[in-house]
C-alpha cells in the first residue's frame, strides 16, 4: 500500500492543527484546501508545517492549495470548513449556512475522490453528516461525524481532574446528539475498570456531566469570539489514525443510521469499530429508557431540521 493521502476542507484554526497534528503522526500525505480567496493563507500555514516535520520526525508532505483537482485521489476528507459557533448561537442557528457549505464541499469531493471515507466537523454535525452522505452518493458506513471523541475527551479531562487521576486511565461513551441532550453514559464510564458511580458521589457527577455537556459553549464565552479547535483537531487525528492505521478502535462516532438502535435516516453518535472501510461495525449497547427518551427526543428535533434543510 502506497502513502495515504488525506485532505483537510477548511484552512481556519481547527483545520490547520488537525493538519500539525496528523504531519506529526506521519499519518500520510496531506492537503489542506480552503476558497481560492484564502489560498496564499492556507499555503503560508501548510509551509511553515512542512519546515516543522523535519523536526518532529516526520516525512510527510503537506500542501495548501484553492483548487480541488490538488486534493484528488484522497483516502480520507476531513471537513472542518463553514461558519463557526458565536456566542449566543446554537448549532441549530448554523443548518442553513452550513448545509449549503456541506453541499458544495461533497460535489468536489466525489469529483475527485470517489473512494474517499469522509470524516465531518461541521456543526451541527448530526445534520451535516446525514447531508453530506445525502449529497455525496458514498456507503453510509464511508461518511461519518465527530463529535463524541470529542464530548468523551472533554468527560475523561473532567472526570481525571476531579479524581486526581490520569485521563488516560479514565474511560467513558457519550451517546445520542452533540449537545445539550447528549448522554455521557456514567454507568459504563470507569477509571482503570472501576465504575465512576462507585468513585465519584451523584452530586457530582452530575455537575461534571453538566459541564461536559455546555464544555464547548465554556471556551467560546471565554474566548468571546471563536471556538474551540485544539480538542477537536485532536480527536479527530485520532479517529483518521484509527481509519488509515487500521486500528479498530472504539469510538463514539457521528454514524447514518439505518435501523440501528431502531433509527432510520438519521445521523446520530453511537459506538463505533473504526478501521479501514470506515465504519467497521456499530456496537449495540442496550439502553434504559430514560435514555431512549431522551435519544426519540433528539431524534425528532434532528429529522425536523433536516425536513427543513433538505
Amino acid at each position: 500500500m502506497g502513502v495515504n493521502k488525506i485532505t483537510v476542507v477548511g484552512g481556519g484554526n481547527t483545520g490547520i492543527t488537525t493538519a500539525f497534528l496528523l504531519t506529526a503522526k506521519n499519518l500520510g500525505d496531506i492537503v489542506v484546501i480552503d476558497l481560492p480567496q484564502f489560498a496564499n493563507t492556507v499555503k503560508g500555514k501548510t509551509l511553515d508545517i512542512l519546515e516543522a516535520a523535519p523536526l518532529l520526525g516526520s516525512a510527510t508532505r503537506i500542501t495548501g492549495t484553492g483548487s480541488y483537482e490538488d486534493t484528488a485521489d484522497s483516502d480520507l476528507v476531513i471537513v472542518t470548513a463553514g461558519l463557526p459557533r458565536k456566542p449566543g448561537m446554537t448549532r441549530n442557528d448554523l443548518v442553513k449556512a452550513n448545509a449549503e457549505v456541506i453541499k458544495g464541499v461533497m460535489a468536489e469531493v466525489v469529483k475527485y475522490s470517489p473512494e474517499a471515507i469522509v470524516l465531518v466537523l461541521t456543526n451541527p454535525v448530526e445534520i451535516i453528516t446525514h447531508l453530506a452522505f445525502r449529497h455525496s452518493g458514498l456507503p453510509r458506513l464511508k461518511v461519518l461525524g465527530q463529535a463524541g471523541v470529542l464530548d468523551g475527551a472533554r468527560f475523561r479531562a473532567f472526570v481525571a481532574e476531579d479524581l486526581g487521576v490520569k485521563a488516560e486511565d479514565v474511560t467513558t461513551l457519550v451517546f445520542g446528539v452533540h449537545g445539550d441532550d447528549m448522554i455521557p453514559l456514567t454507568r459504563i464510564s470507569a477509571v482503570n475498570s472501576v465504575p465512576l458511580t462507585n468513585l465519584i458521589p451523584p452530586g457530582r457527577l452530575e455537575e461534571i456531566v453538566r459541564r461536559t455537556k455546555g464544555g464547548g459553549a465554556e471556551i467560546v464565552s471565554l474566548l468571546g469570539t471563536g471556538s474551540a479547535y485544539f480538542a477537536p483537531a485532536a480527536a479527530l487525528t485520532a479517529m483518521a489514525s484509527s481509519i488509515l492505521l487500521n486500528e479498530n478502535k472504539l469510538f463514539s462516532a457521528v454514524v447514518n443510521l439505518d435501523g440501528e438502535y431502531g433509527y432510520k435516516d438519521v445521523a446520530l453518535n453511537v459506538p463505533v469499530i473504526l478501521g479501514r472501510g470506515g465504519v467497521e461495525r456499530i456496537v449495540d449497547i442496550p439502553l434504559e429508557p430514560a435514555e431512549k427518551a431522551v435519544i426519540d427526543k433528539s431524534v425528532a428535533e434532528v429529522k425536523e431540521l433536516l425536513a427543513a434543510n433538505a
